[in-house]
């Protein structure tokens, strides 16, 4: 499967999931990408230390931040950013996703949760450089689009188990 395929692929997972799926889709995606490991590479001098701190609190409190809350603490990292184009890609990463999260929270589009989803694939693809001709080539990716695919695929259409023969 190329990129383009994938990305068609997950669209079509975001647009055919339930609001309930998809609501669980983003919030374990949002959690994944905003987990500390990510921001451990951040230097020192890419953030103000209020910067720093709303990043920290929005990232740890992801779930249960209001969107209005979480609008505030974005201003505040976006006002703390003293890098121009240099940003660490594990805070870039995190604040895009708690950017998306934000307006999935305040407007329920779907096309929000597909950019986290979109985030989450390019976090794996920065760990494995996955090839453009054959992004499922490496595990990790596969495992990210089974990932997505699980917990975004209609109920109907999820392999389950098989059933016996019947007797009668």
């Amino acid at each position: 499967m190329n990129y383009s395929e994938l990305e068609a692929d997950v669209l079509r997972l975001v647009v055919g999931a339930t609001d309930d799926d998809a609501r669980a889709f983003g919030e374990e995606t949002v959690t994944r990408l905003v987990r500390p490991a990510l921001l451990r590479g951040a230097a020192e001098d890419e953030l103000t230390d209020e910067a720093r701190a709303a990043l920290a609190t929005a990232c740890g409190n992801v779930l249960t931040i209001s969107a209005a809350e979480l609008r505030d603490k974005l201003a505040t990292i976006y006002d703390g950013i003293l890098v121009e184009d240099d940003l660490d890609t594990g805070v870039l990463t995190a604040v895009s996703a708690l950017a998306h999260w934000k307006s999935y929270l305040e407007q329920n589009r779907r096309g929000e949760l597909y950019q986290i989803a979109i985030r989450s694939i390019e976090d794996v693809d920065h760990e494995v450089s996955a090839d453009l001709d054959d992004f499922l080539a490496t595990p990790e990716m596969a495992a990210e689009h089974d990932r997505i695919r699980r917990l975004l695929e209609p109920p109907g259409s999820r392999p389950g188990p098989r059933p016996g023969p019947r007797h009668g």
